[in-house]
């Protein structure tokens, strides 16, 4: 029977974390928590099964990686597939290529939609003048120094290790790497690459360091700076025992930690991928062919429609909004096909914005009311609800076309009950991967932006187009200047990620909600602010949550939190500056469900939890009546949370479990329990660009 060899997934995610020794692996599905696993990266299991991952940091308080897990699968034309390793007979060896870099500082500044040529040539970075990132650097060599790239890395065998560092980048003539910094972390490390016991690969990337020398003041970012975010093409050879030698190639991508693991986007990369290859490189005909959808196609209930009506509940856990909440899941029987749910289904349909075509923005993107006065859905920014730029505004989000088709499919009750057909493990393990990564908005997005809609990335679904062989990069580097949407010539190590805020903590900082007009849908903003009236919609609450549900039960706890349990909190109360964000990222907590019965996923309680309080002070701000006077007898009380000024020199640490620890640094408790603190000013905790 005649077989295939492939790397899954085909794209793998590795999250940052400052952890410098503990680590997990990344998750075997959508919405699932990560896999734990030993110092080698072997799965762990409890009751026969991979061990999920439930404490997100070490006993120092610090953030653990997230590995990037490849493994090789041989997959029969039948469908039946099976694993293959170093403990299979037919094995001479395993060999595995790794290359990531970061090309964000030798590209082009983030300008909202300029320069995604899907809106046509004239839509170019050079045809609407976007500036370069460090426009004062020069010339094909100068420029390409802007890009940290330490080269490839490959291991072969078991418990294999390479640093993916400046240290180990001696060997390759291309090799470069940030100066020191005023600001911030100078960057040494993009991760490591490391095999486990039967040669597994897996990635980790950096460890959240950030550095530059000018000051930032936008969500973007500023000159000078670098992050040690990335991506790159991961090559294997399997040599088998009969001289047989397989090639096979896959991708890796670098992201910021998601703080919400359980909570699913309503518009995932996976989403996105599917959506492209499905309109633009014939992944499955019986959806999509000859320019259209086919309306006699039946989606699968729980496959193709379940997740679009669960998503948008599941914000409750990281947002406020209870419109979605009304409606997901559906009040009524979602999959009775019959005419007694006929009118329920297409009203629920009327609820979703339609989509338009990849190359035009249509008139639902920048509506928000229905006809009757609901808020329409999804309730998330656009992908440019920013700038005013001349037929480029983006308001709100939509389902891609794939997902809107597939809704309207069951609207009309033509889809199937049955349980969906099993998976090959690749197309499901990159379906897991990109899953738990934002597809939607993209301004420019947490781990990837718009580009992923380009059919010119890809080969085919979830397979990224490679620009070259990695050995050709040993003879020529990386290029600083090649658009690889333009073409299908394929990506360089660096291209998923470089149109990404820079560093990516000043995108996370800023955007977690947005104020957006609704009224004008040729302004968003009038003198730098949106322009009234506005509504209040969120960007990416699974990636960046805005209000959550505080988890702390114990006395001790509660008293360095300032909050009682089941309190809603701002996610990142307390970090008030872009520079607290890029220092003391880490402080924050993770969201899990607490309900850990048997079936406790169908009844979810996800809370904060592993927030290092012990960084902040909880207090109570005086706020005065309207004439901003403050009197002994004339109080208002807020709680507010601050990180000390000037931040503690190290010390020793009274609670452990929450040592506060950057690049090795602890900080001593502080707290003032009950005291009342006034500013002359604030800065307003609504961050409104994306």
């Amino acid at each position: 029977m005649a077989s295939r060899y492939a790397i899954g997934p085909g794209i793998g995610v590795a999250r940052l974390g400052n952890s410098p020794e503990q680590f997990y692996l990344e998750p075997d599905r959508t919405g699932g928590l990560p896999v734990a696993c030993d110092a080698h990266g072997n799965v762990e299991t409890a009751a026969g099964k991979p061990a999920s991952v439930r404490h997100f940091k070490d006993a120092l308080g610090r953030v653990k990686r997230q590995g990037a897990y490849y493994r090789i699968f041989e997959i029969a034309d039948d469908g039946s597939s099976r694993e293959v390793t170093l403990d299979d007979p037919q094995v001479q060896s395993i060999t595995w290529t790794v290359h990531l870099a970061n090309k964000k500082a030798c590209w082009y500044q983030f300008s909202g939609l300029e320069g995604n040529l899907l809106y046509g040539a004239g839509n170019s970075y050079a045809a609407q003048q976007v500036a370069l990132r460090n426009p004062d650097i020069s010339g094909t060599d100068a420029r390409r120094k802007l890009i940290i790239d330490p080269g490839p890395r490959t291991v072969s065998g078991r418990r294999q290790h390479a640093a993916i560092d400046q240290a180990s980048s001696g060997g390759y003539a291309f090799a470069s790497w940030p100066p020191a910094v005023v600001y911030g972390d100078q960057i040494t490390s993009l991760g490591d690459a490391l095999t486990d016991d039967a040669g597994r690969l897996i990635v980790l990337g950096g460890f959240g360091r950030s550095g530059g020398d000018t000051s930032i003041t936008s969500f973007a970012g500023a000159n000078s700076w670098h992050d040690d975010i990335s991506d790159g093409p991961v090559v294997c050879t399997v040599t088998l025992k009969d001289g047989t030698v397989i090639e096979l190639q896959a991708w890796c991508l670098v992201g910021s930690p998601k703080f919400a693991p359980e909570v699913e986007n309503i518009v995932t990369l996976d989403d996105t991928m599917y959506d492209t290859a499905v309109r633009c490189l014939g992944a499955d005909p019986a959806i999509y062919a000859n320019g259209a959808f086919n309306t006699a196609f039946a989606p699968n209930f729980e496959r193709d429609i379940l997740p679009i009506l669960q998503r948008p509940g599941g914000y409750r856990w990281v947002a406020n909004t209870p419109s979605m909440n009304s409606v997901s899941p559906p009040p009524f029987d979602p999959r009775d096909k019959s005419d007694a749910t006929k009118g329920l289904r297409a009203a629920y349909l009327a609820l979703f914005r339609v989509p338009s075509p990849e190359n035009a923005i249509g008139p639902a993107a920048n509506t928000l009311f229905t006809a009757h006065g609901f808020p329409m859905m999804p309730l998330n920014s656009g992908s440019n609800s920013v700038f005013n730029q001349k037929d480029l505004i983006d308001k709100f989000l939509t389902l891609t076309e794939t997902q809107y088709f597939f809704l309207s499919q069951w609207a009309a009750g033509q889809f199937d009950t049955a349980p969906p057909p099993p998976a090959d493990p690749v197309t499901a393990l990159t379906a897991a991967s990109t899953g738990n990564c934002v597809g939607g908005p993209f301004c420019p997005g947490i781990e990837v932006t718009w580009s992923t809609r380009n059919p010119n990335l890809y080969t085919a679904y979830g397979q990224i187009r490679q620009r070259h062989p990695i050995d050709y990069y040993n003879s020529n580097g990386l290029s600083p200047t090649e658009d690889e949407t333009a073409a299908p010539l394929g990506c360089e190590p660096g291209d998923l990620t470089k149109r990404m805020a820079i560093p990516w903590q000043a995108d996370f900082f800023q955007c977690s909600i947005q104020y957006i007009n609704f009224t004008d849908p040729a302004q968003n903003k009038g003198d730098g602010i949106p322009t009234p009236p506005t509504y209040y919609a969120y960007w990416w609450p699974p990636q960046s949550p805005w209000q959550v549900i505080t988890g702390d039960l114990g006395i001790d706890a509660q008293a360095q939190a300032g909050t009682p349990a089941g309190f809603q909190v701002m996610f990142t109360r307390g970090i008030n500056t872009f520079a607290q964000m890029i220092d003391y990222w880490h402080y924050m907590g993770f969201l899990v469900n607490q309900n850990t019965a048997p079936y406790g996923q169908h009844f979810p309680y996800i809370v904060e939890q592993e927030r290092n309080h012990a960084a902040f002070i909880a207090a109570a701000v005086a706020v005065g009546d309207a004439s901003n006077v403050i009197t002994g007898a004339d109080q208002n009380f807020a709680n507010a949370w601050f990180l000390p000024t000037p931040v503690p020199t190290p010390g020793p640490q009274a609670n452990a479990a929450v040592a506060l620890a950057a690049g090795g640094r602890t900080q001593p408790t502080h707290r003032r329990a009950g005291s009342a603190v006034t500013f002359a000013s604030s800065r307003t905790h609504g961050r409104l660009e994306g």
